[in-house]
């Protein structure tokens, strides 16, 4: 007799570079989420997939939570909170490389506040002393908010397995919300523009703000090759310039990276064209934040 269908959704929450995408990433198995040593890099929620025995567990990485000031930070940091209300289980998220943030506190305060409990993953402990740790599991135990905690390194996988085991006992029966060979709900055209994304964080470093936005305007797709047209938004001329680069350089660079890695994911050839234009002010454009994943707080 075929054990019934169990369905689970975890919404993942934390502060910036908390290593959730690592996470995210780790836990399917494949790549899903951009992953960049930069904060605030995540923007949409982008769920990620998980099969483990007749559970079906839809992790949901969310954009890292902070004290937003601008339009665009107050979009992400609404965008991370909304995604609470999707979820039938919470897990926070904490670095114990830089421990128990300001961040932090505020993201327990506001679960507090909400009445609603979290499962607790301390995240990077191959880069700390085990006292430290357990030191660390005490004082945020103390807040009352935690019901499970987790000690894992995203990165290497160390510890993973067993937070697959626990929410996949623990999400509730009902029929799995996605084919069983999917990884991901991330439309390939929206992933895409995100893979290009990430490689101009990469590749720029600090020299670009993070008022880009990047945008897939056509997919052509035959036996032989997928043809990708995306256009890089940017705010200002001297933005355009540094994406470009001296004669060109700088976008060749960028499209040679996110080609390479579709390539790989999609496993077929693909040319990937690249155009950039000065879009002012199209952080205050609603209809642009919706075309990134995003939606504006109301006023």
């Amino acid at each position: 007799m075929q054990a019934k269908q169990k369905c689970g959704v975890i919404a993942l929450l934390g502060p910036t570079n908390a290593g959730k995408s690592t996470l995210v990433n780790q836990l399917v198995g494949a790549k899903v989420s951009i992953v960049t040593p930069k904060v605030q890099t995540t923007r949409a929620s982008i769920k990620g997939i998980c099969m483990y025995d007749n559970a079906q567990l839809v992790f949901i990485d969310t954009p890292g939570i902070f004290k937003p000031k601008k339009t665009l930070e107050k979009a992400i940091v609404n965008e991370a909170w909304r995604r609470i209300a999707e979820a039938d289980f919470l897990a926070l998220l904490v670095d114990v490389k830089r421990g128990i943030t300001d961040d932090v506190i505020d993201i327990i305060e506001s679960l507090k506040k909400q009445g609603k409990n979290a499962t607790l993953i301390l995240n990077k402990i191959d880069l700390v002393q085990r006292d430290s740790l357990l030191a660390m599991v005490d004082e945020l135990n103390g807040h009352g908010v935690f019901s499970d905690v987790f000690m894992i390194s995203a990165l290497k996988g160390d510890g993973v397995h067993k937070l697959i085991e626990h929410f996949a006992k623990v999400s509730p029966d009902g029929a799995w919300m996605f084919p069983e060979d999917n990884i991901t709900d991330c439309p390939v055209k929206f992933f895409a523009a995100e893979v290009t994304r990430e490689k101009i964080f990469m590749k720029l470093q600090q020299e670009l703000p993070y008022s880009i936005a990047v945008d897939t305007e056509q997919w052509q797709e035959d036996e032989k090759a997928i043809n990708i047209r995306q256009v890089i938004y940017a705010q200002k001329d001297g933005q355009k310039g540094i994406l470009l680069g001296k004669n060109g350089s700088m976008i060749k660079q960028i499209g040679a990276a996110a080609r390479r890695e579709l390539e790989a994911i999609l496993e077929k050839k693909v040319n990937l064209f690249l155009f950039v234009k000065v879009r002012e002010n199209w952080l205050e454009n609603r209809s642009v934040y919706r075309d990134i994943g995003l939606e504006l707080p109301e006023e």
